[in-house]
């Protein structure tokens, strides 16, 4: 049980680590993990941290999209941006997997929005110095969703330890 407990709360921090870097799911995976412990050892050990997690995977969706967009509406970008840093974003990930294995798509992740947002502003504004601030936006207000959303995480599993390590032996 004790193994149990400690692969689960392995699986929470890479959660953690996936509520910060895109593509790698986050609070999911601790409310999942948060889910198992309460399957096998009772729902009422794992209630408020479950609950946590419930409420937290529900704000930091809201909040990743919201920082998105007021860092994009701040910087004037249109959808086009938007849409060029999500394209971005999934080539870098996998067009840089099969070229750099090894951190590959880790640098993927950190470029492929930058220059996807670039690419889909100046598609429609044919400014490049317009382009550039517009994709600065879109990446600022991802990454401050994306900090919110660790700090959420680190949270939950905080609440999660705090309430059921002493019953874990």
């Amino acid at each position: 049980m004790l193994a149990l407990y400690w692969l689960l709360v392995a699986l929470m921090v890479v959660g953690i680590i996936g509520a910060v870097v895109p593509a790698i799911p986050g609070i999911s995976l601790i409310a999942i993990a948060i889910f198992v412990w309460g399957l096998v050892n009772g729902f009422s050990s794992v209630g408020p941290s479950l609950a946590i997690a419930i409420v937290f995977l529900l704000v930091g969706i809201g909040v990743d999209f919201l920082a998105t967009y007021y860092g994009a509406q701040k910087a004037g970008a249109s959808k086009w941006g938007q849409i060029g840093a999500v394209v971005g974003l999934v080539v870098g990930i996998l067009g840089l997997l099969p070229a750099l294995p090894i951190g590959g798509p880790i640098l993927g992740i950190l470029i492929g929005p930058i220059l996807g947002a670039i690419v889909g502003e100046y598609i429609y504004r044919r400014d490049l110095k317009l382009a550039a601030k517009a994709a600065l936006g879109i990446v600022v207000g991802s990454l401050v969703g994306n900090l919110i959303q660790g700090v959420l995480a680190i949270v939950t599993v905080g609440v999660f330890l705090w309430t059921t390590f002493p019953s874990a032996g």
